[in-house]
């Protein structure tokens, strides 16, 4: 039994004294998920549990890590994927419940949709300024889902609706969730390095010196994708100042501001922006872009010529602004300070989790952080309740609405548990550093292929946390074994994993049965692959410029 629970080191080169020999078995877990995900397309939950397994096996017997240990790394890591990162996406998705539940949704699509009638312009409100709100507060694929009924509502013929969706979720994804991403990567890189600017902040700070350039070109590819050359030269101005103002505001908010609070603050600001250029200016046209409207039957009529009072039209927009007062009070300082004390904050070792580093420190990874009051997560809790009773949902209605968010996401739920132990396993067993000296080889030529690395997480788990959780260490590790900047290549495979999303399966097969059209994903994402690789390479270039001189100075320093 004690051999079980023995102390473990982490060895890199356990097979034959080779890192590139242990590398091909320390790849197997990666590479048995994105088999199954990829090319059997298996359910992501199974593929998940099935990869580690796969990664516990090769840690055990490989790696000689210890069962216990091994088994020990996984629960913690499980445990981190429902605390913090459901818990935020669980009660982000009630919230936006309760809006339904009361009306409320549909009072606020309304009240977009009378903004502008011209279907460009709409395309740029609901998909990339609410659709970075949604991402903002749940992530996870919600906005995808959301806004792409929204936009079929609108008259948007079903491809098209699938396709903007999916294209507009791209800028605001590494902030999504209240920044859950980026916390996923301060926790799981700062182990891998010794550098004191591997945490939320400092990331979050360099994340938001790469995404927003991605901001400033989003809106203009969804007006050209909805009209081709005609929507871009009719509705320039209003793409321009949606992505120009999102992207400064991005910039600001995750430099200055507050990391979890961005996409919020970026996606109020470009809102804001674009319906006060619109009281001064409109489209020389706005043709009718749709070839099939709402049949009468079905109510779209009905419900497109209805007008909302003032005090429903406040009372739809009110659970955001109360998300926003409420993060904005607990991010205060001295507040947010008090929060991170004990009793509210609790730091403690992993019981019985015993794993040195391979230079025979214990891994900061083994502490687990409870902040059960301060979690993002709690914090929307309160927001929940408030919005309950502000749209007049009765207790039980609210009640039933949080557990079948439970139930929606249940999948969801055992996919992220078991990915995050994944990751752990593979941080904590040796086998992510394995990797890191092997891809180290690279050189300075990782620079280029880091956000590909991060790319090709997200397109194959559909979520930028998970990515971060899978490659984040590994980014850190090569980073050091090639002499890069750690902080780079962690922010890099976060800024280049958001242009996976739009053509991962998961977001696909969302995006497919909100339009109606499971089983034809190919058909949508053929739509989608052009634009997300060309992102891609700009992203490539972008990371490569900031490891030299050319654009160093972007990167935060050291303190």
């Amino acid at each position: 039994m004690a051999i079980m629970f023995d102390q473990f080191q982490i060895v890199t080169d356990p097979v034959g004294d080779s890192v590139a020999v242990s590398a091909i078995f320390a790849v197997l877990p990666l590479l048995t998920l994105f088999v199954l995900l990829g090319a059997l397309r298996m359910r992501a939950w199974l593929a998940g549990v099935i990869s580690l397994l796969v990664a516990l096996v090769v840690a055990v017997v490989v790696y000689a890590m210890p069962v216990g240990q091994a088994v020990l790394s996984a629960t913690e890591g499980a445990a981190f994927g429902f605390f913090p990162i459901l818990w935020i996406v669980i009660n982000a998705i009630w919230v936006y419940n309760l809006t339904v539940v009361s009306g409320h949704f549909d009072v606020l699509r309304r009240s977009m949709e009378r903004v502008s009638p011209d279907m460009r312009i709409q395309a740029v409100i609901v998909a990339f300024c609410f659709g970075a709100l949604l991402e903002a507060l749940a992530g996870f694929g919600t906005p995808v889902a959301v806004t792409v009924v929204m936009l079929m509502a609108l008259g948007f013929r079903p491809v098209k609706a699938a396709t903007v969706a999916l294209i507009a979720n791209t800028a605001p994804v590494a902030f999504g969730a209240l920044a859950t991403p980026i916390t996923t990567l301060g926790t799981v890189t700062a182990g891998a390095a010794d550098d004191p600017r591997l945490n939320t902040d400092t990331l979050g700070a360099m994340v938001g010196r790469q995404t927003p350039i991605l901001a400033v070109v989003v809106p203009l590819v969804l007006v050209a994708v909805i009209d081709g050359k005609r929507g871009v030269r009719q509705t320039w101005p209003v793409a321009l100042v949606a992505g120009v103002v999102f992207a400064g505001a991005q910039f600001a908010a995750s430099n200055y501001i507050s990391v979890p609070l961005t996409d919020i603050i970026a996606a109020l600001l470009a809102a804001a922006a674009v319906m006060l250029l619109l009281r001064a200016w409109r489209p020389a046209e706005s043709p009718d872009l749709s070839t099939e409207q709402p049949a009468p039957s079905s109510g779209s009529v009905a419900v497109a010529q209805k007008r909302d009072t003032r005090a429903e039209v406040m009372r739809a927009y009110a659970p955001y602004l109360i998300i926003i007062v409420i993060f904005s009070i607990a991010n205060l300082g001295p507040i947010k300070s008090a929060l991170a004390e004990s009793p509210w904050t609790v730091s403690f070792h992993w019981p019985g989790l015993d794993v040195l580093g391979a230079a025979g420190k214990p891994l900061a990874s083994t502490t687990f952080t409870l902040g059960w009051l301060p979690a993002a997560g709690t914090l929307m809790i309160l927001a929940g309740l408030i919005t309950a009773v502000l749209l007049r949902v009765g207790p039980r209605p609210a009640l039933a609405a949080y557990g079948r968010t439970y139930v929606e996401l249940r999948h969801a739920i055992v996919t992220v548990m078991a990915v995050l132990a994944l990751a752990y396993v593979l941080n904590q067993s040796g086998q992510t550093n394995t990797l890191g000296e092997f891809l180290a080889q690279a050189g300075g030529f990782f620079l280029f292929l880091s956000s590909i690395l991060g790319w090709i997480g997200v397109a194959v788990t559909g979520s930028d946390t998970s990515a971060n959780a899978l490659f984040g260490a590994l980014q850190v590790q090569t980073a050091a074994d090639a002499g890069l900047d750690p902080v780079l290549l962690a922010a890099a495979n976060s800024s280049g994993g958001v242009l996976g999303k739009m053509i991962s399966p998961q977001n696909l097969a969302i995006a497919a049965s909100a339009v109606g059209m499971a089983g034809r994903e190919g058909d949508i994402f053929r739509k989608v692959v052009g634009w997300s690789l060309a992102l891609l390479l700009v992203m490539c270039v972008l990371v490569t410029l900031q490891g030299t001189p050319v654009l160093d100075w972007m990167v935060p320093a050291a303190p």
